[in-house]
């Protein structure tokens, strides 16, 4: 073997080497910190599941105790979603599900919220929108700008079954939820969305408690 024919591949043993160790290294420090990393994402996803399903609705490992939905229209879910289940010394007592407004003013309004085993809505919270900054984004708790009385928390112990359908409305239909003047394409849709998966929850509340718990 000549000397330059040697040196490539002196060279190229080094880099293998070297690709080797730095993989193997990247590999030690995964398995490390992937605990540390799942658990921080597992907390703040219970936390934000807190914020429409206050812990004092459960005693189960909610993070633990899901059911997968298939498509579900009736929550404008085109795909799978998840649907976590609350329960005290193993008995039912609410849901936090996500739902979709397919008919916000610049398209999806994704949401989670919170509804206990009797109908009773805990909470509603945004997840993703692209309304109108400054005007239709005041339905996100986050962006609306009345801190004392926020839009979004209108729905916060609201019985379903005890609200008559007509009420599902702004007040600007003849509804009971006050809006933004110039600005009632988002709340309208918002309102539909929780009037459409409330009902869903208060139909199907038995199936959703006994079905089968995703791996």
């Amino acid at each position: 073997m000549n000397a330059a024919l040697y040196s490539s591949a002196r060279l190229a043993g080094i880099l293998v080497s070297f690709v080797l160790v730095f993989t193997g290294l990247l590999a030690s420090v995964y398995h490390l910190t992937a605990p540390a990393i799942q658990a921080s994402l597992a907390a703040e996803r219970l936390a934000f599941l807190n914020e429409v399903l206050p812990q004092k609705y459960y005693d189960n490992d909610l993070l633990d105790d899901v059911l997968v939905l298939p498509p579900t229209p009736e929550l404008g879910q085109a795909v799978a979603s998840t649907v976590y289940r609350a329960r005290i010394a193993g008995e039912p007592t609410a849901l936090a599900l996500e739902a979709i407004a397919p008919d916000g003013y610049s398209g999806n309004i994704r949401m989670i919220l919170g509804i206990t085993f009797d109908g009773t809505i805990t909470g509603v919270r945004i997840i993703e929108h692209r309304e109108t900054p400054g005007l239709g984004d005041y339905i996100d708790l986050k962006k609306d700008k009345n801190k004392k009385y926020p839009w979004i928390l209108q729905f916060d112990g609201l019985n379903y079954p005890l609200v008559p359908d007509a009420q599902w409305k702004v007040q600007k239909d003849h509804g009971r939820f006050y809006y933004m003047t110039g600005a009632t394409v988002s709340p309208r849709a918002v309102i539909a969305a929780v009037h459409k998966a409330a009902r869903f929850v208060v139909l199907h509340r038995d199936e959703l408690f006994a079905g089968e718990t995703a791996p």
